[in-house]
């Protein structure tokens, strides 16, 4: 089965978890898909993964872009997978996929300060659960530090 996870943002935006967690997963050698709620999101992300730190360089592309099969991190608004993703990020609201099994793992990120974000991810956890994928819920503390809350 495959692995969700789910982040809930509390004191950090999207903007400053997501880079890092691509970090590690390029480092890892896994190839992600990262699905945000629209291609305007897709573009601001895009533009994010190019400037977040003067010292870091995080290869990516998004599914518009012609060599998108070659990119280690492929920005998507879709179901695309053009990377031959085994991770996919879902933010912004983006739904759980309908090919969840084709994935290793899965991390739904969404904002802890927001009431319809809140009640998304839990629809989908109990989704995920009663389909019979290891869900895990992790939370951010006071200093930004994650940590596994079930």
């Amino acid at each position: 089965m495959t692995d969700i996870l789910f982040y809930h943002l509390q004191n950090q935006p999207l903007e400053r978890v997501l880079p890092v967690l691509l970090e590690k997963s390029v480092e890892r050698g896994w190839k992600v898909a990262v699905e945000a709620a629209s291609p305007e999101r897709v573009e601001a992300l895009d533009a994010l993964l190019w400037t977040y730190a003067d010292e870091s360089f995080l290869p990516h592309g998004t599914d518009r872009e012609a060599d998108a099969a070659l990119q280690p991190v492929l920005l998507t608004a879709g179901p695309d997978r053009a990377n031959g993703a085994t991770v996919r990020f879902l933010v912004d609201g983006a739904a759980l996929p309908a090919d969840i099994a084709a994935y290793e793992r899965i991390v739904l990120m969404f904002d802890g300060n927001d009431p319809d974000a809140l009640d998304q991810a839990r629809a989908s956890w109990k989704a995920a659960k009663s389909a019979g994928h290891a869900c895990t819920y992790w939370q951010q503390d006071e200093n930004g530090r994650w940590g596994k809350r079930a």
